[in-house]
């Protein structure tokens, strides 16, 4: 996948919520550690509600607790960005 600017600076911002120590320092870093562990970018909450059904187990889970999961990245687009650490 190709991960594109505002994903890339959000990662790089708001890491820390899901890692203890950086795992990357530049666009390019992000980019390449984004790759390798198969982030992916969704378009809606539906989607990211149908996404922790089929891989997480999100059962009982509200709207609002699966934004706030530390995998979830909010993008200022309104995409979701969502990182398996």
């Amino acid at each position: 996948m190709i991960y594109d600017k505002v994903c890339l600076e959000t990662f790089l911002e708001k890491q820390s919520q899901l890692f203890d120590e950086p795992v990357a320092e530049s666009l390019e870093e992000a980019d390449e550690f984004l790759d390798e562990c198969m982030a992916q970018v969704f378009g809606s909450l539906k989607e990211v509600k149908r996404y922790f059904k089929e891989n997480l187990d999100a059962s009982g889970m509200s709207d609002e607790e699966l934004l706030e999961a530390c995998e979830v990245f909010g993008l200022p687009d309104g995409r979701f960005l969502i990182v398996e650490g």
